[in-house]
């Protein structure tokens, strides 16, 4: 793979005149035009957002009389801030990809299909090279247990197991890939190309996930962004980066609270709640329909 190209084919001369949000009548576009100095600061961006989101959820918690000032926040504050964060990834990169009146379109962050075998063949690969690395890894190291889905309150409620489900499988794959993948690593790479793209991108991934996750899995948390840009790259869709995304956090999930059965059950019922996610865009005229140039 050519690390020097600069606008990989499956990406290139893309645009739309109109973008997610409207705005009809700028001027086309196309990724050629990202800068790549605009993905750390997309990034910073949705952070800034997370926190300022999480302030306005905590405000009205505190008038209600929630302690937000305790160590362990209420479950469900925590639900919603995590939510919150995830919808300003997505407000973020099509924000930052807007600057200078450049005009975008859903397909410019990978939202548009793909060969339906090619994709499930390169996700799958991508989800077992993934899963052996953290095997090996796992083997080296004594890694923590997560303490996240404990800090959502899965053990507290059914309803509370539902959102955190949700919320870690539907929400987080579609919103943190059409950040990192989507926008992030389609700046980066006009930069100095495909390899140091994914490798910056996969490192930020990684690090992005410091307050969640133990500091160990960090390192595999950065090699599954690295390997999920280069899903992007070789599918030209954003949705196989997605698909895989949701069967890791799926199989996480279920690990930490030793599913057996329901672990397949969460992976299906996430994915067709991705699919139908992915139908109403496709319905409503924001995801493209046409299919990506094979790369």
């Amino acid at each position: 793979m050519n690390t020097s190209e600069r606008t990989p084919p499956a990406l290139a001369e893309e645009g739309s005149p109109a973008s997610p949000g409207g705005g009809g009548g700028r001027r086309p576009s196309s990724t050629s035009e990202w800068s790549p100095w605009l993905a750390p600061l997309a990034l910073i961006a949705g952070l800034v957002f997370a926190t300022v989101g999480a302030l306005i959820i905590a405000i009205p918690a505190a008038a209600l009389g929630v302690d937000i000032n305790a160590n362990d926040l209420p479950p469900g504050l925590i639900i919603a801030d995590t939510a919150v964060q995830d919808a300003g990834f997505v407000a973020v990169a099509i924000f930052f990809a807007q600057i200078g009146g450049r005009a975008v379109g859903a397909e410019m962050f990978g939202l548009r299909p793909t060969r339906l075998w090619r994709g499930v063949r390169f996700a799958f690969a991508t989800v077992a090279g993934f899963l052996l690395f953290s095997l090996v890894w796992t083997s080296i190291f004594n890694t923590e247990e997560e303490k996240l889905l404990e800090q959502l309150g899965t053990n507290k409620s059914a309803l509370l197991l539902v959102l955190s489900a949700g919320l870690t499988c539907v929400v987080a794959p579609f919103c943190e890939e059409f950040l990192f993948r989507g926008f992030v690593f389609t700046a980066l790479r006009n930069w100095r190309g495909v390899w140091p793209a994914a490798l910056i991108t996969g490192v930020l991934f990684g690090a992005v996930h410091a307050g969640s996750a133990p500091a160990l899995d960090l390192v595999p948390l950065a090699v599954l962004g690295v390997a999920l840009c280069l899903l992007y790259r070789a599918t030209g869709s954003l949705y196989p980066c997605i698909a895989a995304h949701c069967v890791n956090n799926s199989l996480a999930f279920g690990s930490l609270e030793n599913w057996s059965w329901q672990i397949p059950v969460l992976m299906v019922a996430s994915l067709l709640a991705l699919a139908c996610l992915v139908l109403a865009l496709t319905r409503a005229g924001v995801a493209s329909s046409e299919p990506a140039p094979s790369p």
